[in-house]
């Protein structure tokens, strides 16, 4: 069966268990068949309930319509992935790193603010940054999402003039996600006057 055919077989959601199943090859085989339908463009990578890994199997490579978009960022550079609710691509310009933190914070999505969270080990530009954040308006909420990663991974480290100048910045909503607080990161809500949607045990992913 050739790969075309194979895609055909498997379209949609697919583990590699149930790859295994569906064509009578062992996982390993499995794995080593997404490995050569990810190379044509054919398969998205996610995650589901209990950490389990599940790929988007399509027939047809999608079109390559502008500049990679939020969630096209986010699973490229870090190590949560989510699968996009939608195609989602940038005609004008290239999304950076730090846009894309402040584009995902603006979602107000759970999972999406997640995987966002492993792009603070990206940053390459405070300045930029802190810019993409006074214009969203949520300058104390990019600011308390990097010291909750801090606690739980490898980040770059953010110099204190950005820092000063995100904790001045006025905040629309407290929520970062509505009506959702944490339970574990009491310190970090108090110092930013925002609500942390994550508890510790959300963020052991990274630790993986």
């Amino acid at each position: 069966m050739g790969l075309n055919e194979t895609a055909k077989a498997l379209e949609g959601l697919q583990t590699a268990d149930t790859i295994a199943k569906k064509l009578w090859i062992s996982k390993r085989t499995a794995v080593n068949i997404i490995w050569k339908l990810r190379k044509k463009g054919l398969v998205e990578t996610g995650y589901g309930k209990r950490k389990i890994r599940i790929y988007k199997i399509s027939r047809i490579k999608k079109p390559d319509l502008g500049y990679k978009g939020l969630y096209e960022v986010i699973n490229k550079n870090s190590r949560l992935k989510i699968f996009a609710k939608e195609a989602h691509r940038i005609h004008d310009h290239k999304l950076t790193i730090e846009e894309a933190i402040v584009r995902a914070v603006e979602t107000g999505d759970f999972r999406t603010i997640l995987a966002a969270l492993g792009l603070f080990n990206k940053v390459k530009n405070w300045s930029s940054l802190l810019w993409y954040a006074k214009k969203a308006g949520a300058t104390r909420k990019v600011g308390a999402l990097y010291d909750a990663a801090k606690n739980s991974m490898k980040v770059r480290k953010m110099d204190e003039r950005t820092r000063k100048a995100l904790k001045k910045g006025k905040t629309k909503e407290r929520y970062i996600i509505k009506n959702i607080k944490s339970k574990d990161f009491k310190d970090i809500e108090n110092e930013w006057n925002v609500h942390i949607p994550f508890n510790k045990a959300d963020l052991e992913v990274y630790k993986e």
